[in-house]
């Protein structure tokens, strides 16, 4: 079941990420992974700066996250993070499909290069990747991370997206 996360699911919501970002440890740059990878307060200062999180519970535990954030004319797609003894059994679709009836326009993602099944998983579902240039563009306008992650990353988009900036 889908539901919006509250407040009293941020012990569950911080878990799951620590525990999934474990699992793919060895694609983070060795510069940008921390031990937690994500501590309390850096997620509370995520949802007070706009991020809603959409839960997928199974027998009442949280199985996967998404959070969703507008920041202007886009919607950033963020902290997207599924049990890694459960992936690849759709949660992580079943959370887009459902973030997504509630955006209209332009959705952008942030990931590692590096996560090649990450971005798989979004080609999958329609988002290509950005140009390096528009990449780094986007990373310094909608997100706050060191040019050492910039480095590292690539912003995938919607076609809504490109069709309001093809060239």
């Amino acid at each position: 079941m889908i539901h919006a996360c509250k407040k009293s699911d941020l012990e569950a919501i911080l878990a799951l990420i620590n525990t999934a970002a474990k699992s793919y440890r060895a694609f983070i740059p060795a510069n940008q992974w921390k031990e937690p990878y994500m501590h309390e307060q850096e997620l509370v200062r995520e949802i007070a700066a706009g991020i809603k999180f959409s839960g997928f519970e199974q027998e009442g535990v949280l199985k996967g996250i998404m959070g969703v954030q507008k920041i202007e004319d886009v919607t950033l797609i963020r902290h997207a993070y599924v049990d890694p003894s459960i992936q690849r059994c759709g949660i992580g679709s079943a959370l887009l499909s459902h973030c997504r009836t509630s955006i209209n326009g332009s959705i952008l993602i942030g990931t590692w290069d590096d996560a090649t099944w990450a971005i798989s998983f979004y080609e999958k579902h329609g988002f290509c990747k950005t140009s390096q240039s528009d990449t780094v563009r986007l990373l310094h306008s909608y997100w706050t991370v060191p040019e050492t992650q910039i480095e590292a990353s690539v912003v995938m988009a919607n076609s809504e997206w490109f069709e309001i900036n093809k060239s």
